[in-house]
C-alpha cells in the first residue's frame, strides 16, 4: 500500500487561523444576533487600485483576441513587470539587481513556504518567536523540524524569542543554524529592526555561511527612517539572503494573488561533495517544473501600481490603514492596555489583562465584545500571553472595537 509523507501527520490538527475560524463560525451559530467585527486575519477591506482595475481590464480585452490573446507565460515573470519593480522597488534605494534575480509569483507565503523544497532537510532552521506559521510548518512538512514538544516548540528548531524584556529584538543563534526567517516589519508583533540591528545578522551568515530568507512583505507601511525596506539596503546581504515581496498588503491582492522573490545571483549552497551551487538556478529549475506562472491578467495589474497614479491610489490606502493602527493604538492604551506594533506595520501586539492567557484573552473579547482577534500562542510559545489585531478593517469597525473595548475594560 502507498505510504504518506508521515511529517503531514506530525503537524497539529488545524492551521493556526483554520482553528480561530472554526471558534468564531461556533459563536455566529450561537449568537446569531451578534454583530461581530474581525480584526483577526490580515486580510485587507479597501478595494483594488483604480489604475490595476484599468490595466487588468485592458488585459482581458487583449486575450479576447489573437492578435493580442496571451498563454502560457514566462515562470520567471514577464519582463514589464520585473522591469517595474527593479526600477521603482529598489533602484531608488541605491540598490542594483539583474532581472534575472527576480522570481514573480502568486505570493509571498507560496514562496517562503516553497523555498524550502531547493535545500537540504539536514539544514538547522532558526526561527524568531513568534513566528508567522508557514516558515514552521513548511518545515515540518520537509523533515527538518524533528517532533513537537509538550512547550510547543519542535525538537529541531533553534527558536529566536523575541519578547518585551529584549524589546523584540531576537538575538543571534547561541549554536549553528544555516537557514534563518526574518520578516520585519514583523507578523504578528509589527515590530521592526534598525539598518544597525539587521547588520549584525547579515554579518552572523556571511560569517557562518547560512542563509537568511528574509519576509519583506510590509516593507510598505515602514515610516520611520531608520528602518530599512530591503535587507539589500545592508552591506554583504547579496552573498546571504533571499528576499520576499507581496502586491497583497501594498495593493490589495490578497484575492488576486501576486508578488516575487528576489534570489540574487552570489547566494550560494553547498552539496554533500562540498560543491558550491547557486540557489538562483536551482530556484529557476523549481519554478519553471511546478509553477505555470502568475497570470499575465494579475501581471498587468500589479505593473500599473508602478504608475503615478498607481503610487499615488496605493498611498492613499496604506495611509488608511496606519491611520486605523493610530486609532486602535490610541483606542487601546486609553483603555489601559500594554501594546506594541502599528507604527511601521498594520499590527497591533496587545498584551493580555493578568491572569489570562491567549486563547482566554480571545474568548472573551469574542464574546463579551465581540471583536475577533488572533491569539498570539498560535505564533509560537513566545507569543503566549498577547492578542493580535489588524488594521486592515473599515475605519468604522475599528472605531467600534475600540469603543467597545473601552467600555468592556472600564467595568
Amino acid at each position: 500500500m502507498i505510504q504518506v509523507n508521515e511529517n503531514f501527520i506530525k503537524l497539529p490538527g488545524n492551521y493556526l487561523f483554520s482553528s480561530v475560524a472554526q471558534k468564531v463560525n461556533a459563536f455566529k451559530t450561537a449568537h446569531p444576533e451578534a454583530a461581530l467585527i474581525r480584526l483577526g486575519i490580515g486580510d485587507v477591506t479597501r478595494p483594488l487600485p483604480p489604475a490595476a482595475i484599468k490595466a487588468m481590464h485592458h488585459a482581458v480585452d487583449e486575450m479576447a483576441s489573437a492578435d493580442t490573446f496571451h498563454g502560457y507565460g514566462p515562470e520567471q515573470g514577464y519582463d514589464f513587470l520585473i522591469q517595474a519593480i527593479l526600477a521603482h522597488d529598489y533602484q531608488p534605494r541605491g540598490i542594483e539587481l539583474r532581472p534575472t534575480e527576480v522570481f514573480v509569483s502568486d505570493g509571498a507565503k507560496s514562496d517562503t513556504g516553497n523555498f524550502g523544497d531547493i535545500l537540504g532537510t539536514g539544514n538547522k532552521v532558526a526561527v524568531t518567536d513568534p513566528v508567522y506559521p508557514v516558515y514552521i510548518d513548511s518545515n515540518v512538512m520537509a523533515g527538518r523540524a524533528g517532533d513537537l514538544k509538550a512547550n510547543g516548540q519542535w525538537s529541531h528548531l533553534t527558536y529566536l524569542p523575541c519578547t518585551a524584556e529584549n524589546h523584540f529584538v531576537p538575538s543571534l543563534p547561541t549554536e549553528p543554524v544555516d537557514m534563518i526567517y526574518l520578516c520585519y516589519p514583523n507578523n504578528p508583533t509589527g515590530t521592526t529592526l534598525t539598518k544597525a540591528e539587521l547588520q549584525k545578522w547579515v554579518e552572523y551568515a556571511l560569517e557562518h555561511k547560512a542563509l537568511i530568507l528574509y519576509d519583506a512583505a510590509y516593507e510598505a507601511y515602514i515610516h520611520e527612517a531608520d528602518v530599512p525596506h530591503s535587507i539589500y539596503e545592508i552591506e554583504g546581504a547579496r552573498s546571504c539572503a533571499v528576499e520576499f515581496r507581496s502586491f497583497s498588503k501594498t495593493a490589495g491582492f490578497t484575492g488576486v494573488r501576486c508578488g516575487y522573490t528576489v534570489v540574487p545571483e552570489e547566494v550560494k549552497a553547498m552539496t554533500t561533495s562540498g560543491e558550491e551551487v547557486a540557489l538562483n538556478h536551482l530556484w529557476n529549475r523549481r519554478q519553471c517544473t511546478k509553477f505555470n506562472g502568475t497570470s499575465y491578467i494579475t501581471q498587468r495589474g500589479a505593473e500599473a501600481i508602478y504608475t503615478p497614479e498607481g503610487q499615488a491610489e496605493i498611498k492613499e490606502t496604506i495611509e488608511y490603514y496606519m491611520e486605523n493602527a493610530r486609532l486602535m493604538r490610541e483606542g487601546l492604551q486609553g483603555a489601559g492596555f500594554t501594546l506594541y506594533g502599528g507604527v511601521n506595520a498594520p499590527y497591533i501586539w496587545v498584551k493580555a489583562p493578568e491572569g489570562l492567557d491567549s486563547w482566554s484573552f480571545f474568548d472573551m473579547l469574542l464574546h463579551e465584545v465581540n471583536v475577533v482577534g488572533t491569539p498570539g500562542v498560535g505564533f509560537g510559545p513566545s507569543g503566549e500571553g498577547f492578542l493580535r489585531l489588524t488594521a486592515f478593517g473599515n475605519r468604522e469597525d475599528c472605531q467600534e472595537a475600540m469603543s467597545r473595548i473601552k467600555n468592556w475594560a472600564g467595568r
